[in-house]
């Protein structure tokens, strides 16, 4: 089942890896918020979306990740996720470990913005094979595409119900032999 969310090369990294595209959008920031995620592996596809009615960019774009790793069931598949957010990408790549060392603290020796977040994220994380993956943002790419409209839609619709929407439960606690 070929994906119109997909390029050639994606299409072939989601036969091997779990392939998580993720974005998060805000009309104004902190303002009504949404994030978003599109998920493939080997023609299986699932969407989601959500949002909150006052918050931030930053907080969207990681909650789109969280819910994307959340999302996974099986944890002996390689996963490469995509983000058009340099935040969550140097946040889990060069600054996690020394906030953690230091007690959620930045090397200005001030709290982690977003710590909750973070912390979830960081579980999120365990067990996990993930090669994390920038990508420009509203350049073309399709899965990053699709994202960014499934979290402008997560805004609209947590604008229209006055609460948050947010991640379901981690799909790890759900047995192994669900589909994706």
């Amino acid at each position: 089942m070929a994906s119109s969310h997909l390029t050639a090369a994606t299409l072939k990294d989601a036969e091997t890896h779990i392939v998580i595209y993720t974005d998060g959008a805000c009309s104004g920031n902190p303002g009504p918020g949404g994030w978003g995620l599109f998920l493939n592996f080997q023609g299986h596809e699932k969407e989601l979306c959500g949002g909150e009615a006052e918050t931030t960019n930053n907080r969207m774009e990681l909650l789109a990740a969280i819910a994307g790793l959340e999302a996974v069931k099986k944890t002996d598949i390689p996963i490469i996720l995509y983000t058009d957010s340099r935040y969550v990408c140097d946040g889990i790549e060069k600054w996690i470990t020394g906030w953690k060392q230091k007690n959620w603290k930045t090397a200005a020796k001030k709290p982690v913005k977003n710590v909750d977040l973070w912390q979830r994220l960081d579980l999120a994380r365990q067990d996990l094979q993930i090669d994390w993956r920038w990508v420009r943002g509203h350049a073309g790419e399709p899965g990053n595409e699709r994202a960014d409209t499934l979290a402008r839609q997560g805004l609209h619709q947590a604008q229209k119900e006055g609460k948050a929407i947010l991640p379901p439960l981690p799909a790890r606690s759900i047995p192994a032999d669900a589909e994706l």
